[in-house]
């Protein structure tokens, strides 16, 4: 999945609940700062991160690492 589509599914999830940006990163542990930086497509979170985000909200999120030799 592409980054803007991550972005784009936890900040839809984040307003259907009707959450602020503010109650998230208090829910979830995550910087509102950090929070802002990855809503507005910037900045570079880690899986820590998106896994906290996801889990605040309700969301499953899975990783797919490929390899290459």
């Amino acid at each position: 999945m592409h980054f803007e589509r991550l972005v784009e599914i936890i900040k839809k999830r984040r307003e259907t609940l009707q959450v602020t940006q503010e109650m998230l990163a208090d829910i979830s542990g995550v910087g509102l700062r950090t929070l802002k930086a990855f809503e507005s497509g910037k900045g570079n979170p880690t899986a820590e991160t998106l896994t906290k985000l996801a889990n605040a909200l309700g969301l499953e999120l899975t990783f797919k690492v490929k390899l290459k030799e």
